[in-house]
């Protein structure tokens, strides 16, 4: 039996933040006393890192915004170089099906079908918030006729990346990425049919406002879906996870610049209050979970730890934290959630005069 020792030890490597703020000796200087002062500035900053990291205390949003772009930065050329395009979980369906990657494109389609994306008129603009390398964009573009799709994500290297998979497959005119923030969107009111998220809420340390981004870019009638990792539903009378579970969760966000976690109920009840019309949940956690052994199996050869080295402290955390969302999802605190539903359609009326009249209440 071979036993993962080595990425527990480089986890142990990295209780500071991979940036940290030490910088190279210098030489002396008249402004001896402006250096020391830099210098022990500098060390209590890494010290406040380290102990942030070792306590798993949450990190204010501009923390997570640059942390995201920084590890993705890092880690998305390896991701590539041993797993393809594609930025997500597989559909394992049978469970022991070890074509890993036709898996994971497998799982765009499977939850475009299931959202019911593929019933009637397919669509046209689609936003991928949250795109990666741009595996889901380019291959929703080339699904549907006449499909354009525009990506966004905080790292550079991903946006570049995409862009440059686009052209390489003839797609740059109808598959583009660019660096943009997902709660605060540069797109018009009502712009996309589609508004797809597939792990990237997770990141997002707003949730209602990355809801209500998503409810507004699309037109009426279109659709957003949310593939996320969230925390179990509460029972009811449940006032929060116990401890223990939100021990492994706040490790796992040191590691992967992750926020507090949320439950698929929650996605659901902020979708109520957007209006939303159609919503679907469903808990889709036995259909992905062979994913994180085939990917942690996949880091235990020369060339990925070859690989893992070279990207840095950050990209080497995160693959010691797949052991963490292992442990979740055995136990039942992770779960793989997809949530779907619609834009109301415009109904045409003047909104003042139907308040003067009285609404009749219907059932489904």
């Amino acid at each position: 039996m071979v036993k993962h020792a080595a990425l527990p030890l480089l986890g142990l490597l990295l209780a500071a933040r991979p940036s940290l703020p030490f910088a190279p000796p210098a030489s002396p200087s008249p402004h001896s006393g402006a250096t020391s002062t830099t210098s022990l500035h500098g060390i209590r900053t890494a010290a406040r890192r380290v102990a942030d990291s070792v306590l798993a205390r949450d990190r204010s949003e501009s923390d997570l915004k640059s942390g995201i772009a920084f590890f993705y930065d890092r880690s998305s050329r390896l991701w590539e170089d041993v797993w393809g395009e594609h930025m997500h979980h597989g559909y394992y369906v049978p469970e022991d099906r070890t074509d890993h990657q036709q898996a994971q494109v497998d799982l765009i389609d499977e939850v475009l079908k299931w959202s019911g994306a593929d019933d009637g008129e397919p669509p046209r603009k689609v936003v991928d918030v949250g795109c990666g390398i741009g595996g889901s964009s380019r291959h929703i573009a080339s699904k549907y006729d006449g499909c354009t799709a525009r990506g966004i994500t905080l790292s550079p290297y991903q946006a570049q990346r995409g862009n440059e998979l686009a052209a390489e497959r003839g797609l740059a005119d109808r598959a583009s990425f660019q660096v943009a923030d997902a709660l605060d969107m540069p797109f018009g009111d009502g712009e996309f049919d589609l508004a797809w998220s597939l792990e990237s809420g997770e990141h997002m340390p707003d949730k209602k406002k990355f809801v209500g981004e998503l409810m507004r870019v699309v037109r009426p009638g279109g659709r957003v879906i949310i593939v996320t990792w969230c925390h179990r539903d509460l029972e009811k009378g449940e006032p929060s996870l116990s401890r223990k579970e939100e021990r492994i969760l706040a490790k796992i966000n040191r590691a992967y610049y992750l926020p507090r976690w949320c439950s698929v109920d929650d996605y659901v009840k902020i979708l109520e209050g957007e209006g939303a019309e159609n919503i679907r949940r469903e808990d889709w956690s036995h259909i992905i979970a062979p994913f994180w052994k085939a990917v942690i199996k996949s880091s235990l050869n020369l060339k990925s730890v070859a690989g893992l080295i070279r990207s840095g402290p950050a990209t080497i955390r995160g693959a010691y934290a797949m052991l963490l969302m292992l442990r979740g999802f055995d136990k039942g605190v992770i779960k793989f959630g997809l949530i779907t539903a619609t834009k109301k359609e415009s109904s045409g009326i003047d909104e003042s005069a139907e308040l003067e009249s009285p609404k009749v209440a219907t059932t489904d």
